[in-house]
């Protein structure tokens, strides 16, 4: 088949084309024979979702500075390009060359957010690769994952052939490496997996052998071979100063979730606030200097022509030099308008003068966490803001112009009681209360309040905890619905079904992958997307699979139970968990370490040259 003339035939029958057509400003092209490894970077999602992934943006980059190594992309397809791949037998494809991926030395998924599984399996089938590692031969692509999901790697372990734990920018030249190295000779698939095992940072989960207790409990994940790590020790990069960071970023012919240039400023996050997994699994805290951010940003800016481009990180204000930098890069970009834009923004540390700063050249609406309504469930969850920044924040915003303000905020939190539900309603009003005192008036103002559910994720102190039921979660989003009214108040709201089911796969084992296989065989696939999901689909492969979702997202555990994710090592303790944990219950805020003492996380350990936030 000549895929290029059969793709030229049926793609203006899609919405959104350009989804699979490739050829984007600073995308690659190789030759054949001009490389020895070829990767496909796969998003299990649309494309305008994937694109708007920075990690993807560097492996990419990253690969493709190699000479060996040809790296591409592949997303996936929405359910109308689907229905004519299925019909004309064209199989997954990469963006780049048009090459099927069943034909890639390696492929791997950015796993981003537990509801996505479902598109891995659908992406493989797609792909015509075995779904489970262990009927893949010599001859099919490798699969490997990595992403924030896989730090509980269980629920797709019979799926992929291993996972990269932390970050990947080193440890993706030693897998290549090792590739090469068994390539020359007949490679073995498993030979290369069992050696691939050695490497810190990498888990082949089939060389280990989960063990159950009576009450369905995990006893243990056992190594198969007593060569291999009792636990995975995560990667991570020492020095963002010299770590390669891309500059040519792909420009894409339509628009996508996150349009614009992305400087990374810096990683990890010591705040500790005991829902975040965030803020464990991506610790120690790294920063890259003012001078290495306003050249990567220049460099960026010309190469790209990006009007706009946004400071990441998990909370950008918390960035020691962030004023100085504001003000260097409005000065650097004033002139050809290109726009700063600051995520992640914390109420504590959002001042006038950089509101103002940033709003002269391009001003777009501000979002802030309260995560709580009262200052007691905030003390609980050590988010260590209170209504008074909130206000002072607000007001600074107001006074600088802004009239639109989101606020983000948890439900089903432990200890939550319907008070602290009042309390978003008593925020909302407080800072619509506040607009009116500097317009004198609500008109023009948009307050938008939006509530997630409560998912206990792994490495946080609340990792013991249960979800709070379906019909609770209805009653408590009924309640909100009917208290936040008013002018300039809007509210939204996430579905309980996917919190429910995001609950189930982040804290599940290995017996979740049958599951996965029966949810594929009924059709799910694009979870995320309301249109698409359905919730029935998923209860019936829970049933067919004889799996209880309940038994992961509303049991209580055992201070003593063993995790799925304990084969993975963070650098964070369990000792630290459990004490932030009391902590939480006695409502006692604990200071973050940058400022203060060292709170003993256990993340010194992971080696020479980590630094504490002190």
């Amino acid at each position: 088949m000549n895929l290029e003339n059969t793709l030229d035939k049926v793609l203006h029958k899609v919405s959104k084309p350009t989804r699979y057509i490739g050829n984007e400003l600073n995308s690659i092209k190789k030759n054949e024979g001009e490389f020895k490894v070829r990767v496909a970077l796969a998003f299990p999602d649309l494309y305008e979702v994937g694109m708007s992934h920075l990690g993807l943006k560097i492996l990419y980059h990253i690969l493709n500075n190699r000479d060996d190594v040809f790296a591409e992309r592949v997303f996936a397809p929405w359910i109308d390009f689907e229905e004519i791949m299925r019909s004309k037998n064209i199989p997954l494809f990469s963006l780049e060359s048009k090459t099927p991926l069943k034909e890639f030395d390696f492929v791997g998924f950015s796993l981003q957010y537990e509801m996505s599984y479902s598109n891995v399996l659908n992406m493989l089938e797609l792909s015509h690769i075995p779904l489970r590692a262990k009927d893949r031969s010599d001859n099919h692509p490798i699969i490997m994952a990595g992403g924030p999901c896989a730090y509980n790697p269980e629920p797709l372990s019979d799926i992929i052939d291993f996972f990269v734990i932390g970050e990947a920018e080193e440890v993706i030249h030693d897998i290549i490496d090792l590739y090469l190295e068994c390539k020359v000779k007949n490679f073995n698939r498993q030979e290369f997996l069992l050696k691939l095992a050695q490497i810190e940072g990498i888990y082949v989960p089939s060389l280990y052998k989960p063990l159950y207790n009576d009450d369905g409990t995990l006893k243990e994940i056992k190594p198969l071979y007593d060569t291999l790590p009792k636990r995975i020790k995560k990667r991570i990069v020492k020095d963002l100063d010299r770590v390669f960071y891309p500059t040519k970023f792909i420009v894409p012919y339509m628009d996508i979730v996150h349009d614009r240039a992305v400087l990374e400023i810096f990683r990890g996050c010591t705040r500790g606030c005991r829902f975040c997994q965030a803020g464990m699994i991506y610790r120690p805290v790294r920063e890259k200097s003012v001078e290495r951010l306003k050249s990567l940003a220049k460099e960026i800016i010309d190469n790209t022509g990006y009007e706009e481009i946004s400071l990441a990180s998990l909370s950008t204000s918390d960035y020691s030099a962030l004023k100085e930098l504001v003000e260097i890069l409005t000065d650097e970009f004033r002139n050809c308008a290109v726009g700063i834009s600051l995520p992640s923004l914390r109420i504590d540390s959002f001042t006038l003068d950089i509101a103002k700063k940033i709003q002269e050249i391009k001003k777009s609406g501000l979002t802030f966490a309260p995560e709580a309504g009262t200052q007691r469930l905030r003390n609980v969850i050590n988010k260590g803001v209170t209504k008074e920044d909130l206000i002072c924040s607000v007001r600074g915003a107001f006074l600088a112009g802004w009239n639109n303000v989101k606020l983000y905020f948890m439900i089903g939190l432990p200890t939550e009681t319907y008070e602290d539900l009042e309390g978003i309603a008593d925020l909302a009003k407080e800072v619509v209360n506040e607009y009116k005192k500097i317009k004198g008036t609500a008109k023009g103002l948009q307050v938008t309040i939006s509530t997630s559910v409560f998912v206990p994720k792994p490495f946080t102190p609340f990792q013991w905890e249960p979800q709070i039921s379906l019909d609770e979660m209805e009653r408590r989003q009924n309640f909100l619905k009917k208290i936040l009214k008013g002018p300039g108040i809007n509210y939204n709201w996430h579905d309980r079904y996917l919190s429910f089911l995001e609950a189930v796969f982040s804290r599940g084992d290995r017996r979740l992958g049958e599951v996965l296989f029966k949810a594929h065989e009924k059709g799910c696939k694009f979870d995320g997307w309301n249109e698409l999901f359905s919730f029935n689909k998923w209860m019936e492969a829970f049933k067919e699979a004889k799996v209880d979702p309940e038994f992961y997202a509303l049991r209580k555990r055992k201070e003593d139970e063993y995790f799925p994710w304990e084969i993975i090592d963070p650098g964070i303790e369990r000792e630290f968990l459990l004490k932030e944990r009391e902590r939480a219950f006695e409502a006692v805020f604990t200071p973050d370490c940058r400022y203060n003492r060292c709170n003993n996380c256990g993340i010194l350990k992971l080696g020479k040259g980590i630094k504490c936030g002190v």
